[in-house]
C-alpha cells in the first residue's frame, strides 16, 4: 500500500484589527501556493468579513477558516470581538477578552494538530498554547523593520497595561517564545539597512516576508468608484484614507473637509466610520463636492484605487500597510501620522525613500 504524506499545516493567529489580518492572510496565500496547509484562525466577526470580501478569494482545501470564540463579558459583545468600528471605551475590554480565548485556541491546536503556530505580538498565550502540545511556534511582525519604530513601540506604546499585563512584556514574551527567528513585513529593497540591525537587536534572525500587501479584488459595491476613476485624467485624483479603526476628531474631519475644497483638486475620500458627525459631514460636502469629489463611508480597496491611472496622490495616516501600498504603486504619500508607528513609518519614506512629504 503506497504511504501519502501529507503536506505540512501551519496554524495563523493574527491581532484583531484590519491592519494585522490584511497581511497574515497575504502571508498565508503565500505559504498556501507553496504547498503549506493553512488554517486561519479569527474571532467570527472577522472571518465572517474575510468571506463577505469580494477581493479576498479563499481556496478551501488549502486555506481553512477557524472560528475562534472568545468569552462574551457584558461590556464586549460578540459583534466588536475586532477592532473594527471599535468605540474607544471598549477597547481595554478586548485584549482580556482575547486573553481568555486560550483555552479554546489550545483546543483548536488539540483538534487541527499543525506542524507550525504564527502568531501576533499581543499574544504570548498563543505561543505558550503551541509550546505545551510540542509545536514549533514563530512570532510575524505586520509592521516594517525602521528601528526607531521598534523604540517607539517598546518604550512607549508598550507602556500600557491590560489585563494586568504590559504591553511591553507581552511583546517581549512573544519575542522570546518565537522559534529562532521573526517574521516581519518589510523587504531589503525598502529597508536594507535596519534588517540586520534589528535582527540584532531582538536577539533573533530576522526574516523578511514582504512586502504582504492586500491583493487588487473585485467587488460589486466598488464599480461606481472605478467607473467614476476611469473618467479622470491620469494623475489628476488624490486618494484621502485613513485606517478604519482611527478615530478623527469632527474638527480634524472638518479641517480636511474645507483643504480639499479649496484646492480644487478631484479627489476620493474614504470616509470611513467615525461616529454620528460622518452623516452632517456627507451632507454638508458631497453636494459641493459631486464634480470632482467622492466621499465613501465604508471600507474601500485602496490597492486597486492606488494602482489607478488616474491616482496622482495618496493623503494617508501612514500606518504600515497604507505606506507599502502607496510605495509599491509608485504613488507620492502627504503624510499625516496620528499615533503609534505611523510618525516612523512617515520618517521612512520621507527620509530614506523620499517618496512623501509632511
Amino acid at each position: 500500500m503506497e504511504f501519502q504524506q501529507q503536506n505540512p499545516s501551519i496554524m495563523m493567529l493574527p491581532w484583531l484589527a484590519e491592519g494585522h489580518i490584511s497581511p497574515y492572510l497575504q502571508l498565508a496565500k503565500k505559504l498556501s501556493a507553496r504547498n503549506f496547509i493553512i488554517y486561519f484562525c479569527l474571532t467570527p466577526i472577522n472571518l465572517d468579513s474575510i468571506r463577505k470580501s469580494g477581493n479576498v478569494q479563499v481556496e478551501p482545501s488549502s486555506i481553512q477558516l477557524i472560528y475562534l470564540h472568545l468569552p462574551s463579558p457584558s461590556q464586549l459583545p460578540p459583534q466588536h470581538h475586532t477592532t473594527r468600528s471599535l468605540p474607544p471605551h471598549l477597547f481595554p475590554f478586548l485584549i482580556p477578552a482575547f486573553d481568555a480565548a486560550k483555552p479554546n485556541f489550545s483546543n483548536i491546536l488539540s483538534t487541527f494538530k499543525p506542524n507550525l503556530v504564527i502568531y501576533d505580538f499581543l499574544q504570548p498565550w498563543a505561543a505558550a498554547a503551541a509550546n505545551e502540545q510540542d509545536v514549533e511556534s514563530v512570532m510575524f511582525l505586520t509592521t516594517g523593520a525602521d528601528e526607531a519604530e521598534l523604540k517607539k513601540y517598546l518604550l512607549q506604546w508598550f507602556g500600557g497595561i491590560e489585563n494586568g499585563v504590559r504591553n511591553k512584556d507581552r511583546f517581549l514574551e512573544c519575542l522570546e517564545r518565537s522559534s529562532n527567528m521573526v517574521l516581519i513585513n518589510t523587504s531589503r529593497m525598502i529597508e536594507a539597512q535596519y534588517i540586520d540591525y534589528v535582527s540584532v537587536l531582538m536577539g533573533k534572525q530576522t526574516v523578511p516576508v514582504g512586502p504582504l500587501v492586500q491583493e487588487c479584488g473585485s467587488r460589486e459595491e466598488d464599480v461606481h468608484i472605478m467607473e467614476w476613476l476611469g473618467k479622470k485624467e491620469p494623475g489628476s485624483v488624490v486618494l484621502v484614507s485613513f485606517r478604519s479603526d482611527l478615530f478623527i476628531s469632527k474638527e480634524d474631519m472638518e479641517e480636511i473637509a474645507m483643504g480639499l475644497e479649496l484646492s480644487k483638486i478631484c479627489f476620493i475620500w474614504a470616509v470611513g466610520f467615525q461616529g454620528g458627525y460622518n452623516t452632517a459631514l456627507l451632507e454638508g460636502f458631497s453636494k459641493r463636492f459631486e464634480k470632482r469629489g467622492l466621499m465613501v463611508q465604508r471600507w474601500v480597496p485602496k490597492a486597486k484605487i492606488l494602482s489607478h491611472s488616474s491616482i496622482g496622490g495618496f493623503v494617508s495616516h501612514c500606518g504600515w500597510n497604507s505606506t507599502l501600498e502607496g510605495i509599491i504603486n509608485g504613488v507620492p504619500i502627504i503624510a499625516m501620522p496620528i499615533k503609534n508607528d505611523q510618525p516612523f513609518n512617515a520618517k521612512v519614506v520621507t527620509e530614506l525613500l523620499k517618496s512623501q512629504i509632511r
